[in-house]
């Protein structure tokens, strides 16, 4: 796997989207950027350093500077491509990627210390939900380039935040790969951990996640338990609070406005289960933290 960087920005050098109609192959060359490749249809048959690749709609590919690469056959194919500068992306040896997608969801891995995330040089976006959102982030980072004198910096944050997206999606697909050796429950009890980190400043109830999942609460909640260590209002109440305790010691909101930020429509509600889990109020734990 790939570690990025995410302290450090990257340099978009080029970006852009083909459509071959037509066949055609890919022409050798070696860089010295990096270059994501994201199939949108046909096919895309690529070789970098002897290692080939057959790349097809929704394929992720990531080439890295100084390896030759070439085409191996001619084909029609759509993609996304970018280019660019990174001042810290490293090979990262994953011995268990099983093990590591797990620690993923659950937000224990050590490389999250440095603020970073990782990704497979090629996988597969396999949820058609994700890839649209992933195309659209493309598209929108596409019309910023073509105004690219205005909008570098934003560019920049766009492709961090694609790489993010891209983390998730991988780590999923990793976990779909054990499908046959987990049940079903097991593997969205994972998908419900990621759910709950996106969507913690809304309303979660067991209702609206058995519209979403559609699933029985009662027997998720019961295999969430045993992945997690938590029932699942336990831990919503938890990613809701570590995300306070953020904003208390690095912000000056009020304790009213980070409770709303966080998902607590009632501020006193809030304080209580803030309590809680941290041992002190609010405005004891921004005192003590200034």
């Amino acid at each position: 796997m790939l570690a990025v960087n995410l302290d450090w920005n990257p340099r978009i050098m080029l970006l852009g989207f083909v459509s071959y109609n037509n066949p055609w192959i890919h022409f050798k060359r070696t860089s010295d950027e990096h270059i994501l490749y994201v199939i949108v249809c046909g096919e895309l048959h690529i070789r970098e350093e002897g290692r080939a690749f057959k790349l097809q709609a929704g394929d992720v590919l990531l080439l890295e500077p100084g390896m030759e690469h070439e085409g191996l056959e001619m084909n029609v194919c759509d993609y996304y491509f970018i280019h660019f500068k990174h001042p810290d992306i490293s090979s990262v040896i994953v011995d268990d990627p099983e093990s590591f997608a797990h620690a993923f969801f659950r937000e224990d891995q050590e490389h999250d210390k440095n603020n970073s995330c990782c990704i497979s040089k090629y996988f597969s976006l396999q949820n058609k939900a994700s890839l649209s959102q992933i195309l659209g982030v493309l598209n929108e980072m596409l019309q910023l380039y073509r105004r690219k004198n205005y909008n570098q910096g934003l560019i920049a944050l766009k492709l961090s935040e694609l790489f993010i997206r891209l983390s998730r999606e991988n780590m999923l697909a990793v976990l779909q790969k054990t499908r046959q050796r987990q049940t079903k429950s097991i593997v969205m009890a994972y998908e419900l951990l990621d759910y709950i980190h996106q969507r913690y400043p809304s309303k979660i109830t067991s209702e609206t996640i058995e519209r979403d999942f559609k699933c029985n609460f009662d027997y998720l909640n019961r295999t969430f338990n045993k992945l997690a260590g938590y029932s699942i209002a336990y831990y919503v109440n938890k990613v809701r609070i570590d995300r306070s305790r953020e904003l208390l010691a690095t912000t000056n909101l009020s304790v009213g406005e980070i409770a709303r930020h966080v998902g607590f429509a009632d501020v006193y509600h809030f304080s209580k289960v803030f309590k809680k889990y941290a041992g002190v109020s609010p405005t004891s734990y921004y005192i003590k933290n200034q």
